[in-house]
């Protein structure tokens, strides 16, 4: 197998996000991306989704750097949980290594990692393999690709980018693609996320563009929400509210942070006097005054939030607010996002969201740029990633349509190996891959049996019957008592409750006549008597946890 260049995906196949990418040759491995998930809707309790990292743990000897594309949590969120596993230094951009950095403090892992800081252009060594770091264009500043150079050809992983010539800090490189085209691509591993839409993405000038136009003329108090990583769209916020004659407050501890960084590493062009302490906006006139908050996801704790639903200590939603939602809702968030509008309106605010009003612009790249980067590079073999499978089969296609053979493209799965070598890029084996789930400060102690039970709970409720038993013949001291929880209100279900305890008792002494002590068949009968009860006569189907004291 030495000779063979192994890619395996450890996250970011067949879902949108946990992005982790593995490349070994040999005795060398590098990783590119770190990325976490959000909890679909089943997975009660918990806060995060991360990469399983048994394959790295067992091969830690090999691994000789982590490679990140840029500074959104689908690509460095993971990392201080698997920081905490395996042990590398870790190669971003500037403006990325800030925000990492800003997670290992919360983590106390600062002082054991090692951070390296690169800008597009730089080459790095790591093992066998040399990693070129590629200006890109998305939605946050400092995003690059990466052009690994490895012993069986140049692999190029795009990351999550898109082609915009108005960008501030420059337009994707297309000229080093276009070299390293001629040069010779081996595979292609792109973004796959907009695959699906037809065009060109547009510019983030446009947004700029649609803000102004809602803030001229507003003689009310105005407020924006985005994304906090994006730091063009703040940067435009706040430029155009010093024009407006506007002051500029930041609420969110996730845009306080960002902001933090993006100003010490000289990011962001503040004019002087804009930014102005959330405290102070009660002494402004309301015409004077822009909010920066986050919430554009619709979550519980985020200052948009607690603003519509009167919880933030400095401000509150008032009648004639412009509330500026200038994002769109990732899939999953719909219903959060459209539960803050709501609120919002009903405290008579200005609610401004609609896509239309050109205030959102996807930081992903649509079919034609799509097109351009598979002219460009010309790749051997082609590698979709960053989707669900309807993602990776539509960019399939598209390859196609650019002319490249089936049997050259391949759509992998999550632990699936791709074995390539100067003659052959095909699967091979699979490694051991899955989802760790986070659940406050447990990792992995929440698994799919919790889960179950979780969702037990949630659907249908609990009862727990509690009985004391005399420990010289098993007869009843007391009880059995009823408890329940999430199920029926037990006071005003008496009937059912008394119903219960009869069959209950009535298990315990089917038991006894049996001769049975065991407390385990004893709990299993008063399980098994109860839950077909209920499931005949109400048709649901609580979790029944039988407790028994022995006296």
């Amino acid at each position: 197998m030495a000779d063979k260049l192994k890619i395996i995906a450890l996250g970011g196949l067949n879902e949108i996000g946990k992005n982790m990418t593995v490349l070994e040759y040999g005795k060398d491995m590098i990783v590119v991306d770190c990325g976490l998930g959000f909890p679909e809707d089943d997975m009660y309790g918990v806060d995060l989704v991360i990469p399983d990292v048994t394959y790295l743990v067992k091969n830690q000897k090999k691994l000789r750097g982590i490679f990140i594309t840029h500074g959104h949590e689908d690509h460095i969120g993971a990392l201080p949980y698997v920081l905490q596993a395996v042990s590398a230094p870790v190669h971003a951009t500037p403006l990325t290594n800030g925000l990492i950095k800003l997670k290992l403090e919360e983590h106390d892992l600062t002082a054991k990692t090692q951070l390296v800081t690169h800008k597009p252009g730089d080459v790095v060594r790591a093992g066998c393999f040399s990693v070129e770091f590629i200006h890109v264009n998305h939605s946050i500043a400092d995003a690059v690709a990466f052009a690994i150079r490895t012993p069986v050809g140049t692999v190029i992983m795009t990351g999550d980018f898109k082609i915009d010539p108005m960008a501030e800090d420059g337009m994707t490189d297309l000229s080093r693609l276009g070299a390293l085209g001629k040069e010779g691509v081996y595979a292609l591993l792109m973004d796959s996320t907009n695959v699906e839409r037809q065009g060109y993405t547009p510019s983030e000038s446009i947004v700029a563009e649609g803000l102004d136009r809602h803030f001229k003329g507003c003689k009310n108090r105005i407020i924006v929400t985005t994304f906090a990583s994006n730091m063009h769209r703040i940067q435009a916020v706040l430029a155009i509210a010093h024009r407006h004659g506007r002051k500029v407050a930041v609420t969110g501890r996730s845009m306080e942070n960002i902001l933090k960084v993006a100003i010490d590493l000289g990011y962001l062009n503040i004019p002087e006097g804009t930014l102005v302490d959330i405290n102070q906006i009660k002494s402004l006139p309301k015409d004077r005054i822009v909010i920066v908050s986050t919430g554009s996801q619709g979550e519980n704790m985020s200052a948009l939030y607690r603003m519509a639903f009167s919880g933030h200590k400095q401000v509150e939603i008032q009648p004639g607010d412009k509330v500026i939602i200038s994002a769109s809702a990732i899939p999953g968030n719909e219903k959060a996002v459209s539960r803050i509008i709501n609120e919002l309106y009903r405290k008579g605010a200005d609610v401004i969201y609609d896509k239309l009003e050109g205030l959102h612009v996807s930081g992903h790249a649509c079919c034609e740029e799509l097109k351009i980067i598979h002219a460009l590079t010309k790749p051997r073999y082609f590698i979709p990633v960053h989707g669900e499978q309807r993602h990776l089969q539509k960019h399939a296609a598209l390859a196609k349509q650019m002319g490249m053979s089936p049997k050259n493209i391949i759509i992998s799965d999550l632990g699936k190996v791709i074995e390539c070598t100067g003659k052959t890029c095909k699967l091979g084996q699979t490694v051991p891959t899955g989802k760790i789930l986070v659940d406050g400060a447990g990792v992995g102690d929440v698994g799919s049996v919790v889960l179950r039970d979780r969702k037990h709970l949630a659907q249908d409720g609990m009862i727990v019957v509690c009985v004391n038993l005399s420990s010289e013949d098993g007869s009843i001291l007391s009880g059995p008592d009823i408890i329940t929880r999430g199920f029926v209100y037990a006071k005003d279900n008496e009937d059912l409750m008394d119903a219960l305890r009869m069959i209950a008792t009535r298990s315990i002494e089917v038991c006894q006549s049996r001769r049975i002590s065991d407390w385990a068949t004893i709990k299993s009968t008063i399980k098994s008597d109860i839950g077909q009860y209920l499931f005949r006569n109400a048709k649901r189907n609580p979790m029944i946890l039988p407790i028994i004291m022995e006296i």
